[in-house]
């Protein structure tokens, strides 16, 4: 899909702030609030725009222990990742699940209340995932940037 400068800034708008009005958003792009209106419908049934959400405060729902941990498989059949992927996407502790090259083949975001319920989600969830080979943790000392915007312009 090709995006012109007014689909753009308005991606950049809903992504600063999803719950502007048409109204405003018409405002600050110089459209009618229907043609911003129709330009939202667009991207949404394109596929562009996939979900509206509420990003949380960790820390103020108790989930402000981030880790990093990389999974290496035993082998890298076709079921044995499908399984893997099937299973890891069904544990509510792991936000992201990204497949990478290297020397591990998944890294998985997770986000706990401290080391006691991650070393309970390891021993009790993530180790049981069948076709697992080793693991490897790191653990977030800071954030630096955390974001969720695409850069459009």
């Amino acid at each position: 899909m090709e995006f012109d400068l007014i689909d753009k800034k308005l991606l950049m708008l809903l992504q600063e702030d999803s719950k502007k009005t048409t109204k405003e958003l018409s405002n600050k792009l110089n459209l009618s609030v229907t043609a911003v209106y129709e330009r939202i419908k667009k991207l949404e049934r394109e596929g562009v725009i996939r979900n509206y959400v509420a990003l949380l405060d960790r820390t103020k729902i108790n989930k402000s222990f981030v880790v990093f941990c990389h999974i290496k498989l035993i082998q890298h059949t076709k079921e044995y990742l499908n399984t893997f992927e099937h299973e890891v996407t069904q544990l509510t502790e792991v936000l992201e699940c990204f497949h990478v090259s290297g020397d591990y083949d998944y890294i998985l975001k997770i986000c706990v209340s401290g080391m006691e319920e991650y070393r309970e989600f390891m021993v009790t969830k993530l180790t049981n995932l069948k076709h697992i080979g080793s693991t490897h943790s790191s653990f977030m000392i800071s954030e630096l940037k955390n974001s969720t915007q695409y850069q459009m312009l």
